[in-house]
């Protein structure tokens, strides 16, 4: 699948104001300063649909993106350190999983770990909460071009280890990488594979 067209449509704290659920919806989130946006706009071959930042905690709002007239993308707020306010992260948090929990057309969550880092306790503890509450996600690591092949091995390793402790099945997990573009062609063939075998009705 090659995206063709990728439109703005709303930006919203309640997950009761996103658009109408009538398209499966594939969301994006991860630690602050993850890639998050190189990464969404790497996949929509749009170089400014998400906004990039080097300060974390840029995105704030549920952003939702209409992908070729079929589906969502949703950019969502990164959890862990931003420099706001103790309440201003438990809001986000609040709306966050808001959204993950009540979201019926939220066919899966693509969690982003930077994999340049050992298995970070923030990402674990936020993947054991998704198991908890059934949710469908996939993790996606980023920036792998910036590590060798050994270095990613490691860490990638150490975060299944560390998975498998609580499940008896790994979720999909992605290797990625916003400047070569490595694993768009599996990501988007995985969202199509997924909408195909379920259709809204």
């Amino acid at each position: 699948m090659e995206i063709k067209t990728a439109e703005f449509i709303i930006s919203s704290t309640d997950y009761k104001k996103c658009p109408s659920p009538n398209l499966p919806e594939y969301a994006f989130i991860g630690r602050s300063n993850v890639g998050k946006s190189s990464l969404i706009n790497m996949l929509t071959n749009h170089s400014k649909l998400a906004k990039v930042s080097g300060q974390p905690g840029k995105t704030q709002l549920i952003n939702h993106f209409k992908i070729d007239n079929s589906w969502y993308l949703v950019d969502l707020p990164g959890y862990g350190f931003a420099k706001v306010s103790k309440a201003q992260r438990e809001k986000w948090q609040q709306f966050i999983q808001d959204y993950i929990v009540h979201r019926e057309n939220l066919y899966c969550l693509f969690v982003l770990i930077d994999s340049r880092h050992e298995p970070q306790k923030l990402d674990l503890e936020f993947m054991q909460w998704l198991g908890e509450k059934g949710i469908a996600f996939a993790i996606v690591f980023t920036k792998t071009d910036k590590l060798t092949k050994n270095h990613l091995e490691k860490n990638s390793s150490g975060y299944k280890k560390e998975l498998l402790n609580y499940w008896e099945e790994l979720p999909p997990i992605f290797i990625t990488s916003a400047e070569t573009k490595m694993g768009k062609d599996d990501l988007l063939l995985f969202i199509e594979d997924i909408s195909k075998r379920n259709p809204i009705q």
